[in-house]
């Protein structure tokens, strides 16, 4: 082989690694900050006794839905009875959560939201319009839950964390290849990826039941 030939791919391979390198460290300023967020979430959640926890306080509010909302709640298809319902009490009163869920019994409707903040539970009184809202605000530790899982952080905050996991995936496998660029540590390198996954392997099968 000509001295161009052999000088070729080591070259070639030389201009990869660089550019993984450099991938590697504007993915990282990028998505620095998200993944601390996520990693300490997830040790908080994995000891919830180091959160102080504080006694749920239910807030009570009570009014009645002004005439033109109710009449037009009341001539409503049943089926979209509920999210009318809930539109004209969070346009009235102080709603905690986005409407989740409702059921209409007779004259009476209960309205229930959901949201990382905390949650609401309305009951509508169909004949009346007067109504009795009651809201939970939630603690730290729930918080923190619902963000780092995504439940009721609304579609916005899910993709947050689709983006984030796609990023530690791109991190960790060009993380991957810079590593096995270390000729001299490349066996190291296997040995610990091994040890890593064996350990998380015998993990599961011996303490998890």
């Amino acid at each position: 082989m000509s001295d161009a030939g052999r000088q070729t791919a080591p070259n070639g391979r030389g201009a990869f690694y660089r550019v993984c390198r450099m991938l590697h460290g504007y993915l990282s300023a990028a998505a620095f900050l998200a993944l601390l967020f996520f990693a300490g979430t997830g040790i908080l959640l994995n000891h919830p006794e180091w959160m102080p926890a504080r006694d749920a306080v239910i807030e009570t509010q009570r009014f009645s839905l002004n005439g033109a909302a109710l009449q037009q709640a009341n001539i409503t298809p049943e089926q979209d009875r509920a999210a009318v319902l809930a539109s004209a009490i969070a346009s009235q009163g102080t709603v905690v959560g986005a409407f989740a869920s409702g059921e209409i019994i007779d004259r009476e409707a209960l309205l229930r939201f959901e949201g990382v903040r905390g949650s609401s539970t309305a009951s509508v009184d169909l004949s009346t319009g007067a109504v009795e809202l009651e809201v939970q605000r939630a603690d730290a530790v729930s918080m923190l839950n619902d963000l780092h899982r995504g439940k009721n952080a609304g579609s916005v905050w899910k993709l947050i964390i689709d983006v984030v996991g796609w990023l530690t995936v791109a991190l960790s496998l060009l993380g991957f290849v810079i590593f096995f660029s270390l000729r001299f540590r490349l066996l190291t390198s296997l040995a610990l990826v091994a040890a890593g996954a064996a350990a998380m392997v015998g993990a599961f099968f011996v303490f998890v039941t």
